[in-house]
């Protein structure tokens, strides 16, 4: 039997206090990982998470440090200020999965180009900025055989560009930050460590309930798999992608959607 595992590794998963974020830290940790790092702009919500991922592992048999920084990482100096605390904490980083992000939902005629500047923001400008602060500690982790890993959360919505709630900026930062991703598997190859970007479509969290709610059954029954995302389809994608067998994939876009992307989802919109 394969046995995927991230044993010893440091992981640093931003907006990792709920949704996919924690779902991601959640498998990490409960799969080997030494360290996880989780970020959120509020403090409360970090300690939550915090001592809701300890419970977990505990309860699992496992041994990992949870570390919980607040943040707003769409604040470059604040960004910078959860990297230099997290390098005071950890001795590397092998895995980084820049999961933060925003949405906004608006009418065409309605849609606030404030609205449209913030998710653009978060969603492409912070994830860079992460993924060029920690580059150093990743290329330092990695190795041929093993090399350091970094996932962005990226969306379906990169990849078709169906729209239930006015969600321009969402769509346009989903399609650059996916891009740039892969710009990044080519600048970032050579040092050993590897990029790719997951895809996911509609997954109940927080973030995505109020779509849920005007979209109704027809995300469900539009959906080729005839339901929604859960939870174990992002952590077995998460852990495939960080563990040591996938060290040849990068530069990748993966759709985790039930195959809605491929257009009959779009049709019932």
């Amino acid at each position: 039997m394969v046995d995927y595992n991230v044993n010893g590794k440091v992981a640093v998963v931003t907006g990792g206090t709920r949704g996919l974020g924690l779902y991601s830290a959640e498998i990490l940790a409960l799969s080997g990982a030494k360290t996880v790092v989780i970020s959120s702009r509020k403090e409360k919500a970090c300690q939550e998470a915090k001592e809701y991922l300890d419970k977990v592992a505990k309860d699992a048999g496992k041994s990992c440090s949870i570390i919980a920084i607040a943040a707003d990482l769409a604040d470059e100096k604040d960004c910078k200020r959860f990297f230099d605390e997290t390098a005071k904490q950890v001795d590397k980083v092998d895995i980084l999965i820049a999961n933060a992000g925003a949405s906004w939902g608006a009418p065409l005629d309605q849609h606030p180009i404030s609205a449209i500047k913030k998710v653009l923001h978060l969603n492409v400008v912070a994830v860079f900025q992460c993924i060029q602060l920690f580059a150093p500690l990743l290329e330092a982790a990695g190795t041929a055989e093993d090399p350091s890993r970094i996932l962005i959360m990226s969306s379906v919505a990169s990849i078709s560009p169906f729209d239930v709630g006015g969600v321009y900026g969402y769509l346009a930062s989903k399609a650059g930050v996916s891009h740039m991703g892969k710009n990044l598997a080519l600048t970032l190859g050579p040092s050993n460590v590897t990029v790719n970007s997951l895809a996911p479509g509609f997954f109940p969290t927080k973030m995505s309930n109020g779509v849920l709610e005007i979209a109704g059954e027809v995300l469900t029954e539009g959906n080729p798999r005839k339901r929604l995302g859960v939870k174990e389809d992002i952590q077995n994608a998460v852990l495939f992608l960080c563990a040591k067998q996938s060290n040849y994939i990068n530069g990748i876009v993966l759709p985790i959607d039930g195959g809605a992307h491929l257009g009959l989802l779009g049709s019932k919109l």
